[in-house]
């Protein structure tokens, strides 16, 4: 397999929008999740790489490159692109951490593949990586308040107070979720987290 030769066995992408404008926003809070894998592995990501910030770390014991777009959430597939092609590793090896407006906020769903399902930065991937079989942790956000409700403003919109309380353990989870998705797979990942 390919992927054994190299430095790097996984990429763990959190996806977001870069700046401090978007920092609390919804749609970020798959950098939140990477950015909390990070402190636990012990390294910051801040190497400006493949259009993105990017640190190399050991998670559950092996190599992989931690990954936040610089892109904006539309272009995310164009980074992922270029560091799955670099490290020679196919889509299965690339994991994506993610916000998900169908899921109430703080669940997870750890899923092994699937269509964009209306997310922008995932649409994006699957476009640039030619496939949708690439895993991911899908984080809630929570719906639209009404069903004219811009969708833009929505995922661009600050949580209320109760919900980052409800948020917060989430994120701890999703980074939790990721070396079991190494060590054990997805089924036992999904058996532990999904809904939780």
């Amino acid at each position: 397999m390919l992927f054994r030769a190299s430095p790097c066995q996984w990429l763990i992408v959190g996806l977001g929008n870069p700046g401090p404008r978007y920092e609390a926003t919804r749609h970020n809070v798959g950098f939140r999740a990477v950015a909390r894998l990070a402190s636990d592995a012990g390294v910051r990501i801040d190497r400006a790489k493949f259009h993105a910030l990017t640190a190399r770390a050991t998670v559950a014991g092996q190599p992989v490159l931690l990954m936040q777009p610089q892109t904006y959430m539309n272009e995310s597939g164009v980074a992922v692109r270029e560091a799955a092609a670099f490290y020679k590793l196919p889509p299965e090896r690339v994991l994506v951490l993610f916000d998900d407006i169908d899921l109430d906020v703080g669940r997870l769903r750890v899923r092994r593949s699937g269509s964009a399902g209306g997310h922008n930065g995932i649409k994006s991937i699957i476009a640039c990586l030619g496939s949708q079989e690439f895993p991911r942790v899908k984080i809630g956000v929570g719906a639209k308040p009404h069903p004219d409700y811009d969708l833009a403003d929505w995922v661009l919109s600050r949580f209320t107070l109760p919900e980052q309380k409800l948020l917060e353990p989430a994120i701890v989870r999703a980074a939790e979720a990721v070396p079991v998705i190494l060590t054990e797979g997805l089924e036992k990942a999904a058996s532990r987290y999904n809904g939780k």
